[in-house]
């Protein structure tokens, strides 16, 4: 029964150790901020998940069982939030290439920014335009 154990628990580390690295490539290939948060946090956040579960599967004791399910537990509730406040900001600060967008919830129905085009400093004029 070790044996079977062992086994699963290796996959899980090993499936959550190439998430994890997986979300990390992400964040350095990918355009934008909106591909980079994706990237940053759905692999990220399952691939901790999956490393808790193996290391849960292969330590003895209850002690450390509850002590990845609250690293597990704080993995859950963080990442969501983070990557909505990146998100915000990042639109916010003109960072997100509104011309990539399917759906502008925030700008509301019809609107097309004529001046900003995205993917430029929040502070600072569209190209073509006279600084104030």
């Amino acid at each position: 029964m070790t044996a079977l154990t062992d086994v699963v628990a290796f996959g899980c580390l090993l499936a959550g150790a190439a998430l994890c690295l997986t979300a990390g490539l992400g964040l350095v290939r990918f355009p934008d901020v909106l591909s980079r948060m994706h990237a940053g946090t759905k692999p990220q956040v399952l691939g901790v998940l999956l490393v808790m579960i193996g290391a849960a599967i292969r330590l003895d004791g209850w002690a450390n069982v509850w002590m990845l399910l609250l690293v597990a537990a704080f993995q859950l509730l963080t990442a969501p939030v983070s990557a909505h406040l990146i998100s915000r900001v990042a639109y916010r600060r003109r960072h997100v290439r509104r011309d990539l967008l399917l759906v502008d919830e925030y700008g509301g129905p019809g609107h097309q920014d004529q001046r900003y085009r995205g993917d430029e400093p929040g502070d600072a004029p569209p190209e073509g335009y006279p600084a104030p």
